[in-house]
């Protein structure tokens, strides 16, 4: 294992040990152990995954096809400022489309991308809620909202 994931730090290492201690006797705690270990690590890279199928006794892709299945599991890192792009009907119409291809020019991000810093992360959903304001993107808990690509670089300049 490598360290170029900080997956091995010995901290987080021993946390994911001791995770893994307390539930590989439980049946059915498989969707628990990654959910402590994406806590631990913020994702569940491929390292991760290995130690826990190993530690658990099942098989890497039991672990892998639990981890891809649930929208809750990311395999790759997250940014410290989480930025979701809100496709849903309502945004979409009103140009959410652009809002995104703005974002991913300003970052130099694709959809589901953490900055080599990880200092953001890009996502899509497909409706927040705020059909009023559309087009939306959120940024941690901030929300912002009738937005043209115009304003995207002064709004990640706050962050």
């Amino acid at each position: 294992m490598g360290n170029t994931c900080d997956c091995c730090c010995d901290e987080k290492f021993e946390k994911l040990q001791e995770i893994i201690a307390e539930n590989k006797d439980k049946q059915g705690s498989l969707i628990k152990v990654l959910h402590d270990a994406q806590l631990v690590y913020g994702y569940l890279p491929i390292e991760v995954q290995k130690t826990i199928a190993e530690g658990m006794n099942v098989p890497l892709a039991e672990v892998y096809g639990v981890a891809t299945f649930y929208a809750q599991f990311s395999l790759k890192p997250k940014g410290e400022n989480r930025i979701s792009v809100c496709l849903g009907t309502a945004c979409y119409v009103k140009g959410a489309d652009l809002v995104l291809d703005k974002l991913k020019s300003t970052l130099g991000l694709e959809v589901g991308d953490c900055t080599d810093d990880r200092k953001f992360s890009l996502d899509a959903c497909r409706c927040i809620g705020a059909c009023g304001l559309a087009p939306v993107i959120t940024i941690n808990s901030d929300v912002y909202g009738r937005l043209v690509p115009d304003q995207i670089p002064g709004i990640i300049e706050k962050y």
